[in-house]
């Protein structure tokens, strides 16, 4: 029982350049028949063009354990530091273009 528990471990290795991770504050998703395409974007203002930042590619299936891996972390973080507010009132629909901060004026 114990050698089939060790067969099934994986090594994850986190790399120093990759453990800093890459910021984004916009996801866009697509899909077809056979994967799901996770583009991460940083939109900053007053900046008329984002870069994808990040590009992760996955099977339909790993889609739906992502989807559920988020339903319970959210609902565990949500336990301790109560709801995460929707910043628009449209339903999570856009993303405030203004960051909430002040505008700026020339």
């Amino acid at each position: 029982m114990e050698d089939s528990k060790k067969q099934n471990q994986i090594n994850i290795e986190l790399k120093e350049e990759v453990a800093q991770g890459t910021y984004s504050n916009l996801a866009v998703i697509t899909h077809s028949s056979s994967e799901f395409v996770l583009d991460f974007v940083r939109v900053m203002p007053g900046i008329p063009k984002a870069n994808v930042k990040s590009r992760i590619i996955i099977t339909p299936e790993h889609a739906k354990r992502l989807l559920h891996a988020l339903k319970e972390n959210v609902a565990k973080f949500e336990s301790v530091h109560g709801p995460i507010k929707k910043t628009d009132g449209k339903g999570g629909q856009g993303m405030p273009m203004n960051f909430g901060g002040p505008t700026a004026q020339a």
